[in-house]
């Protein structure tokens, strides 16, 4: 059984939209939501709220509440509905140009801004309440689109290859990382318009080249492994419908690689929420440097992602995973110390083969904790629920700490690796999770 490269690079051409546009967001809503704090410098002319760093996470965080319900529903959804279409692509084609609209009127609200009330919320009621709606818009639309964009790739690839196929879509998600990271943060500097200009028309070209390229597979051609009795949870519509299909021996499995997902996604989404800030404010770079200097990460991604899949297959998704929490722990805890932007380049870069090991395997172990082909959809619900509740806790506990500490950016080097090691101690009991096939399916805590 070989995997097809081309069919999976098209796959991942969704994702690279996709992340694109995240790497935008989360590079500068922060700076937007405080510039004007008298604990933030900014670097160059730009304008702001005036908000601390706890208020920022917490607007961070309650922007990625809504996908915490409605990425699990989706995935249900569309397992189930029939269209001419497909059962995903409904949902893609009519929630990218609603994400895109309100992308790019995110910086249109910043700029209606006054100079003399700057870092004034007071003084900018008519402007924030845009700013808000737009992020609320962009969220409910990008969690509609994410479900069923992921969801493809199990459609089409069979399970014994997914470790192997994710890591394609990892790496087309990391060249969208790229390209956000290299190109268009640089053009903040311009103009902060510019950025969410070039991520929109990209998130749009992307989805058209994947609707183009790419046909979902008929729903009688999907594996049906034998059926399993009907149970109150089945009936349910939630998330946690999926966990009804697997055996009870194997439930606490899940649910530590669930809890494990939230943890690494706290540390991961927090460093990432507040690092273009402290760039700017222990490092002194300008806010279109910042993110290109975390974009080493990436790069380092990009050349270990199809790597780390294989390394998966080879060696098991629990013990790669781990390798990867350790590395990427351990490099974040030494990133405390460093004080030139040189220096941090060098930390993010080794991030970077970290997070792929761990990224690139956590989805096909959630995945294959079932066998049945007909609820991929739930179970990538099911992941996205975990990362996403880690995703909207994460930017307030980092920015409660760097208030704690006096508006202390550098704080968040030493949250992080604290729960990597709680993500390290979960990946311990699980059993359940390696490729459908493979010998051994289970293993020992």
């Amino acid at each position: 059984m070989k995997l097809d490269w081309k069919k999976t690079f098209f796959i991942g051409f969704g994702f690279l939209g996709t992340m694109v546009l995240w790497q935008i967001y989360n590079a500068f809503v922060p700076i937007f939501l405080q510039t004007g704090h008298p604990g933030f410098l900014s670097s160059r002319d730009v304008f702001g709220f005036g908000l601390n760093a706890t208020t920022t996470g917490a607007i961070m965080g309650i922007d990625n509440l809504a996908a915490i319900f409605i990425l699990p529903m989706i995935g249900i959804w569309s397992d189930r509905i029939r269209t001419p279409i497909g059962r995903r692509y409904p949902f893609i084609l009519s929630a990218a140009p609603l994400a895109a609209l309100a992308f790019i009127t995110i910086p249109l609200a910043v700029n209606l801004i006054k100079p003399e009330n700057n870092g004034s919320l007071s003084g900018n009621t008519g402007p924030f309440s845009l700013f808000m709606i737009a992020i609320a818009i962009v969220l409910l639309a990008m969690a509609i689109l994410r479900t069923p964009v992921i969801s493809l790739m199990p459609d089409l690839i069979p399970s014994p290859l997914r470790s192997k196929a994710n890591g394609v879509i990892n790496f087309m998600g990391g060249v969208g990382f790229i390209i956000g990271s290299f190109g268009l943060a640089l053009l903040f500097d311009i103009n902060p318009l510019y950025p969410f200009l070039g991520a929109a028309g990209i998130l749009i070209l992307a989805v058209v080249l994947l609707f183009a390229t790419t046909k979902e597979p008929a729903v009688e051609d999907l594996p049906h492994p034998g059926e399993h009795e009907t149970s109150e949870e089945e009936q349910a519509v939630s998330a946690l419908k999926g966990v009804s299909v697997v055996p009870q021996k194997y439930r606490k499995s899940l649910f530590a690689l669930l809890g494990a997902i939230f943890l690494l996604f706290v540390a991961y989404e927090g460093i990432g929420a507040f690092f273009t800030s402290y760039a700017i404010n222990e490092l002194g770079v300008s806010e279109g440097f910042a993110p290109t200097l975390f974009g080493l990460a990436g790069v380092t991604f990009i050349l270990f992602a199809i790597p780390a899949g294989f390394i998966g297959a080879k060696y098991g998704r629990r013990r790669t995973i781990i390798a990867g929490i350790i590395l990427f722990g351990l490099d974040m805890l030494l990133g405390y110390f460093v004080t030139t932007s040189t220096q941090m380049g060098i930390v993010l870069a080794v991030s970077g083969i970290g997070w792929a090991l761990i990224n690139v395997n956590t989805l096909p172990m959630v995945i294959d904790t079932t066998d049945d082909g007909r609820l991929l959809g739930t179970y990538t619900g099911l992941y996205y629920l975990a990362s996403q509740i880690g995703a909207a806790f994460a930017p307030l506990m980092m920015g409660s700490v760097i208030d704690l500490f006096g508006s202390n950016f550098r704080t968040i080097f030493l949250s992080g690796p604290a729960f990597f090691v709680l993500g390290l101690i979960a990946m311990t009991l699980v059993t359940r999770g390696e490729a459908h096939g493979s010998n051994p399916v289970e293993v020992q805590a």
